[in-house]
């Protein structure tokens, strides 16, 4: 199984370095509007998010384009091919979770890509709250410290 990014919001200091890593390691610019993710503040819950593609196992993005120009990569990306990719926007509209942008600074459609397996969001996130990891990692290690809880609490959490 291809690795994953992994959000978690409670440990999101909004410092939006993600957002800059991404625009410089993908246009050579610091410039939030040319980021595949977007840091989203909600005050009434006091909570950062970092809000960028998931990936989707089944990926509306890619089933709705007209002419095959999504597809998945080696690192389990769906990715635009802008050789392909007519600016319908009709992935766009497709994502549910709004993740595909259009940039007229570029000319083209773009989201997250994974960096090539190396995603920057995740490598320059210095609170952790993004991480690129192997999803049954990541499994493994709540389970052992849900264990280490039932130790300490007892069987009644």
């Amino acid at each position: 199984m291809s690795k994953q990014l992994l959000v978690n919001p409670k440990i999101c200091a909004s410092c939006r370095t993600c957002e800059l890593m991404c625009s410089f390691g993908h246009t050579g610019t610091f410039n939030p509007r040319l980021s595949a993710v977007n840091v989203i503040y909600y005050e009434e819950a006091l909570v950062s998010v970092p809000i960028m593609c998931m990936q989707c196992e089944d990926a509306c993005c890619e089933k709705v384009c007209p002419v095959g120009a999504l597809s998945r990569d080696e690192n389990g990306a769906v990715v635009i091919n802008d050789e392909k990719c007519i600016v319908c926007k009709m992935c766009m509209s497709a994502c549910p979770l709004g993740n595909i942008n259009y940039s007229p600074i570029l000319k083209k459609m773009f989201k997250c890509d994974l960096c090539n397996g190396d995603p920057k969001c995740a490598k320059f996130c210095s609170p952790g709250a993004i991480q690129y990891v192997d999803p049954a990692e990541s499994l493994d290690r709540k389970k052992a410290m849900a264990e280490k809880l039932k130790d300490v609490f007892g069987e009644e959490l």
